[in-house]
């Protein structure tokens, strides 16, 4: 029987050498000569600690990151830029958390989106996927171009489509 997965997924490589870029752009821009601009990425927790002198530096950085990750095939949704910055002295800092892997809810709204379609499809939520099956492929890639066409706000990946 037909079936592919639903997954919500980072590839670590390609965040890297996003980030790697991105670092290399800032030391090479005019307006961050001399300037505190600091970019870690920490792999195990799958997130960015950004550390700039002000909040209009801290948004051109942001600015690049999103626009060299998505260069580098990386959706801009999977960066959870939702929590505001602090300061720490003269430092502003803020935590990126880079989504990887679909939570329980995000789950839970593909699987509804399917059973409303009205496709003769059956899904299941296993982990941190979702695996959909069906009779025919048709109805399979219609129910990837309905997920697509969602906008559900996170970015989704359709893997292992099997006939």
């Amino acid at each position: 029987m037909p079936s592919f997965d639903i997954v919500s997924k980072v590839e670590l490589q390609l965040l890297d050498n996003a980030v790697n870029v991105v670092k290399k752009e800032i030391t090479n821009r005019f307006d961050f000569k001399n300037s505190h601009v600091a970019i870690d990425l920490d792999k195990k927790a799958f997130t960015l600690n950004i550390e700039t002198e002000d909040e209009m530096k801290m948004g051109q950085v942001t600015d690049v990151l999103i626009n060299r990750a998505h260069k580098q095939g990386i959706a801009p949704e999977a960066f959870d830029l939702s929590k505001k910055s602090f300061a720490s002295g003269k430092i502003i800092k803020k935590e990126v958390s880079v989504q990887n892997g679909l939570k329980q809810e995000d789950a839970k709204k593909i699987v509804k989106l399917i059973k409303d379609s009205g496709l003769k499809l059956q899904s299941q939520i296993m982990d941190d996927l979702v695996r959909v099956t069906g009779k025919k492929l048709d109805d399979l890639q219609q129910a990837i171009k309905l997920c697509q066409q969602a906008g559900l706000g996170i970015p989704l990946q359709f893997i292992n489509m099997r006939s």
